[in-house]
């Protein structure tokens, strides 16, 4: 068929290449239904991730984030999609996005977190939720680690890129930070830190 001229071929044929055609092109659009979406990290509230710990213990990485913070917004933007980023954090750690002036209830360690000075009619900057405070979050964005237990290891205050989170990501999954107890040992452990995000 490669040296026919359309109108050389018969009618049925033609007729026959179209439906091909069309067949072909419809199979491709429900494939493209069927292949993964753009890849993101598996979000949830501090209640599910303090759950899923107990059936199969990970640690904790969270967001605290408000809305009317810049930074955060970059955060979402800029780091959280990094691919590489995103397949270890679902890999190693229960992901938390958590409004750090929202007014989620959180259970934890036997309190039950609120934010009842909360003023939603209120634009901007409202009332710190009390479980931020109790992380002592005093900036926008934080990113907070949680061991498998739900016990507090450590928050990085301010924007991070993903090639500056990897070495905390990395260091908090596989418990080296335990054994970095002086600056000395910081320096030297982020001097001989390859990343590959």
């Amino acid at each position: 068929m490669n040296g026919l001229k359309n109108e050389l071929m018969p009618r049925a044929l033609r007729n026959s290449l179209k439906g091909h055609k069309i067949s072909l092109v419809i199979l491709f659009i429900l494939c493209l239904g069927t292949l993964p979406m753009h890849a993101q990290i598996k979000w949830m509230s501090m209640n599910e991730a303090l759950a899923a710990q107990t059936q199969n213990p990970k640690k904790i990485f969270m967001d605290v984030y408000t809305d009317w913070c810049g930074p955060c917004k970059m955060l979402d933007k800029n780091t959280f999609t990094n691919k590489r980023l995103i397949r270890y954090v679902n890999k190693h750690y229960y992901a938390v996005k958590f409004d750090g002036e929202g007014t989620e209830a959180i259970d934890y360690k036997d309190f039950t977190y609120t934010n009842p000075n909360h003023q939603p009619e209120r634009k901007g900057r409202n009332a710190q939720h009390f479980f931020a405070d109790a992380l002592r979050i005093n900036a926008y964005p934080s990113l907070v680690f949680f061991d498998e237990n739900g016990d507090l290891i450590q928050a990085l205050p301010g924007y991070k890129t993903a090639e500056e989170l990897e070495i905390f990501l990395k260091m908090i999954a596989t418990d080296q930070y335990k054994e970095i107890t002086t600056e000395e040992a910081w320096i030297q452990y982020q001097e001989a830190f390859k990343g590959n995000f």
